[in-house]
């Protein structure tokens, strides 16, 4: 059974800086997006649970990613109550994500030392979350709330880690903007990974998009 701790998990999610996410119910689709960001050199994917029997395609997904991408940490998204979760770490989830901050989510993560990212939009909920026991939490909707909102909570709260999601573009400006403001990491879906090249199976593109992600935040921390 591949598993590694869930510090050992935060620690690289900071290192790398992405974690791209996805969703679609063609299993098969789903593994060749997730070669194409492996070969980008992205180590974190985030399926989102949306759709019926979306848990089938998980299962077989961390199968093929076991033998297919060894290095590859998968984890689950659009998750809103312990069930939910509970069902996905079963399958092979090491890392859990929600749209909000759920309580029962949080216990059920802390119970099997899962990684869990709930969404916030306020210091408040990002305090609750961190009561919790949550490492990094999830900026939702990260394109309302901005990389200011990043950096005036870090002001009072350096400390906290912060991976923003649904308003990171592919744009080197709006990267740094994030990465400035005191990012940790950053979630990227469908900037990333376009529904046009998706369908067209230009995956060969998807791989040059998350190479291009990666490369940036390289520079922007090297400098």
């Amino acid at each position: 059974m591949k598993k590694i701790s869930r510090p050992e998990i935060a620690i690289k999610m900071r290192e790398l800086g992405l974690v791209p996410l996805f969703y679609h119910q063609d299993q098969e689709l789903v593994k060749q997006v997730l070669t194409a960001v492996y070969q980008g050199g992205a180590r974190f994917f985030e399926f989102t649970h949306r759709g019926e029997f979306a848990h089938e395609v998980f299962a077989n997904l961390v199968k093929f990613s076991r033998k297919e991408c060894p290095e590859m940490i998968l984890g689950v998204g659009s998750v809103v109550d312990a069930s939910t979760a509970s069902l996905y770490m079963n399958l092979g989830a090491e890392f859990v994500v929600s749209p909000v901050i759920r309580e029962d989510v949080a216990k059920v993560c802390n119970r099997r030392k899962v990684l869990y990212l709930p969404g916030c939009g306020t210091l408040t909920e990002i305090s609750q979350a961190e009561e919790l026991g949550c490492e990094i939490v999830k900026l939702f909707p990260a394109a309302v709330l901005g990389p200011g909102f990043v950096k005036a909570i870090k002001g009072p709260q350096p400390w906290t880690s912060i991976m923003p999601s649904g308003g990171v573009s592919l744009e080197e400006e709006n990267i740094t903007a994030w990465f400035n403001a005191g990012v940790t990491c950053v979630g990227m879906g469908s900037a990333l990974i376009p529904k046009n090249m998706v369908e067209n199976s230009d995956f060969e593109s998807i791989k040059n998009n998350v190479a291009k992600v990666l490369k940036i935040i390289t520079e922007i921390r090297s400098t």
